[in-house]
């Protein structure tokens, strides 16, 4: 092929050409694996010298290779230009999911998708390198999903999925599911400092090594600590390591990773907003002046996967030490500190095999799979406080819980046209609680089981001219806290109270279309809904189960991803849907903080050069407050800008300006009962006044970071 033959080939692939020598080669991708489909473009500059530029396929189209119109994987790329202001905002990359948050930077984020206040993780799936986050029974919330821990700069990867649709999926996986994976190796070490308002200041070192021929060492250590905006200081501190010895790909190959996190903070929760309004506070203000706490999390994991002779095969198996002491006061002085302790040691591996049978079953490929995870949970308690001393025992409980489960899937290509999915998925979650302590509590021991069938189908017709349609349905559940499903009387006062059954199930049906109009344009349009048994909750700061009834979810959602070349990435989707129980309760049938509408758009470029950067807005819409839906949230959009200059192939700068407007709005807002400092401690006789209680956003925030690379 002749040189401009070449130019040209680049340029309709939607490659830079403002470039003097131009290589094909195979590139690695920022996990360390080979991508064919690569392309590294050389640029140089008649003043600076620059690194290469890789340009990698991007997992936008996936037109005649996806089992839905909701599924995606989110690379590298588009995360190094993305403004954060925490690091769990990874996870809106996700199209249509909202990271907020309602107390201080170490506690778990709040999280929106599909309709579903999501709170700390109860209906959205993590896993991270493999390790699934989400922790069951837990002494703050069910599914409580703590990713402050995260590294985003080290993230290779984001696959996602929506809904119920894939066998894979285990508990918690009804809105969706994310696999997170960290890069095995990286194009240089690096060290970043950070600057910020607020006190913020941030420290990371990372780097990899080759050992000898096939091994290599990654490692990262980040320091960090922020004030916040917030009048009575975060004081946030945390550390943070990583450690990757890792051989091959994540298709091919195996690794192993040890992960340590520590952070302590003071927190500020939300108040009520009359608290503000009346002046007795400002608005980054608080009532609970000892409020925050301290948490660590430490993870020792394997993955090993094998790609060969028309087979696949992968494995992990994974150790995590964690713990948590949490000191809320989330109603002002409605009642008194309260402190959540948990502590446990999770267990678990996977394990799948895939085969393909050859066109005698129609080139079927089949694929088996089995999940176990044991949870030891020494700890799970509630204890009244003050100024953090402890002062009663409300509960406290030590559980032993085991989740099994097996799974199988059939994919096969009918016709050019036509494919199906098939998949049956089984588990079994068990657990035996026993009583540490409360006065009402020693009743409340015993053992509890739950298992479910969860049939899975997918269907894709086309491509038709680019185009591809997708019909999915399928089962799902999030597991119950067995703290509920063994409950018999209220450890407060001693009252009856009714056990909840260990699983809530969900059915899930979506139709779907995935299109790319024109060259660089992908576009993926879906209408779905979610039907769930029941929207049990147990509430951590009451030690009881919150009785809610079964609900109904559907919407619509649209996402764009459009790259007219190698260097400009623009996103947008839109998503609206409507959450109500079945039953009316309290007065309506409103699923309180479910988000109606929410909308994002993302401009990112980095064409090699010095330059570059990224912008992002985000709209929430206003959501109900309670079950009538006379009291609503106040919508806002807001923005997060990042401009970057690299000095030369070793030294750069970044900028990143979080709420770039100032906008005066609130991360979260609820309605319910609370008092305030001057109408003092249980007032109205102890039934507080309602209203709503709300967390500001934080105010413009300017961050500077320095990296030198070696």
């Amino acid at each position: 092929m002749h040189s401009h033959e070449m130019v040209e080939l680049l340029r309709r692939t939607g490659c830079v050409i403002a470039v003097v020598s131009v290589s094909v080669a195979k590139a690695q991708d920022a996990g360390g694996t080979a991508n064919a489909n690569a392309t590294t473009i050389t640029t140089t500059a008649p003043t600076i010298v620059l690194a290469p530029v890789l340009v990698s396929g991007r997992s936008a189209n996936l037109v005649g290779v996806a089992d839905s119109a909701t599924e995606g994987t989110i690379t590298a790329k588009q995360l190094a230009t993305r403004p954060l202001l925490r690091a769990a905002e990874v996870l809106e990359s996700v199209p249509g999911m909202t990271v907020t948050q309602h107390s201080g930077d170490g506690k778990a984020n709040q999280y929106f998708l599909r309709g579903f206040n999501l709170d700390h993780g109860t209906d959205f799936a993590s896993f991270v390198g493999g390790i699934p986050i989400n922790n069951v029974s837990h002494a703050h919330g069910q599914g409580y999903t703590d990713l402050n821990f995260l590294l985003p700069e080290l993230v290779a990867s984001v696959r996602y999925r929506k809904g119920s649709y894939s066998a894979e999926d285990s508990a918690f996986a009804v809105a969706g599911v994310a696999y997170i994976d960290y890069a095995r190796s990286l194009p240089a070490p690096f060290i970043d400092l950070t600057w910020g308002s607020h006190n913020y200041r941030r420290g990371l070192s990372a780097g990899s090594t080759r050992l000898n021929g096939e091994l290599t060492l990654l490692g990262a250590l980040e320091l960090g600590s922020t004030d916040g905006p917030w009048e009575q200081p975060e004081r946030l501190r945390k550390v943070n390591s990583v450690l990757r010895l890792s051989s091959g790909t994540a298709s091919n190959g195996f690794s192993i990773t040890g992960m340590t996190y520590l952070s302590h903070w003071t927190g500020t929760e939300e108040v009520p907003q009359r608290a503000i309004q009346n002046g007795e506070i400002g608005r980054y203000g608080t009532l609970g002046p000892s409020d925050g706490g301290r948490t660590y999390r430490r993870s020792l994991s394997a993955d090993w996967a094998r790609n060969a002779d028309g087979a696949s095969g992968h494995a992990t198996a994974y150790v995590v030490g964690y713990g948590l002491n949490l000191f809320s006061t989330p109603s002002g002085y409605l009642e008194s500190q309260h402190e959540q302790e948990d502590r446990r040691t999770i267990v678990g591996g996977a394990f799948s095999q895939g085969w393909g049978l050859g066109p005698a079953w129609r080139d079927t490929e089949v694929t088996l799979g089995a999940q176990v995870r044991h949870d030891r949970i020494a700890t799970a308690g509630l204890f009244q406080t003050a100024d953090r001393a402890r002062t009663d025992t409300v509960r406290a409980d030590k559980l032993a819980q085991t989740a099994l489960g097996i799974y199988a899937e059939a994919r096969t290509p009918w016709q050019p046209w036509f494919r199906s999915t098939l998949g049956l998925r089984v588990d079994r979650v068990s657990a035996r609680v026993s009583s540490l302590g409360g006065a009402f509590n020693a009743a409340n021991g015993g053992t509890a089981s739950g298992s479910q069938a969860s049939p899975k189908l997918a269907l894709a017709f086309g491509p038709f001219a680019g185009a591809e349609i997708y019909v999915n349905w399928g089962t799902g559940f999030h597991s119950n806290d067995f703290r509920g499903a063994t409950t018999t009387v209220n450890p407060r006062d001693g009252s009856p109270v009714d056990k909840v059954p260990p699983l809530a199930s969900a059915k899930s049906a979506e139709i779907g279309l995935r299109a790319t109009p024109v060259l660089g344009w992908s576009t993926a349009l879906s209408l779905w809904k979610t039907d769930l048994d029941s929207e049990l909750v147990f509430s951590g700061d009451q030690g009881v189960t919150e009785p809610k009834g079964a609900s109904k979810r559907h919407g619509i959602e649209w996402w764009n991803d459009y790259t007219p070349n190698g260097w400009l990435i623009v996103d947008a989707d839109v998503a609206v849907s409507q959450a109500k129980f079945i039953t009316p309760t309290n007065g309506g049938t409103r699923v309180p903080n479910s988000v109606p509408l929410s909308a994002s758009i993302g401009v990112s470029a980095d064409q090699g050069g010095a330059w570059f950067g990224g912008l992002r807005l985000r709209y929430l819409g206003s959501y109900a407050l309670e079950e009538s839906g006379t009291q609503k949230s106040t919508p806002f959009l807001t923005a997060n800008l990042k401009i970057g200059y690299r000095f030369n192939s070793q030294w750069r700068a970044t900028l990143d300006v979080l709420n770039l407007f100032d906008r005066k709005a609130n991360d979260i807002e609820y309605w319910g009962s609370s008092c305030t400092r001057s109408e003092g401690p249980g007032c109205n006789g102890g039934g507080g006044f309602d209203g709503k209680l709300v967390h500001p956003l934080e105010p413009r925030t300017l961050r500077v970071s320095v990296r030198a690379s070696f």
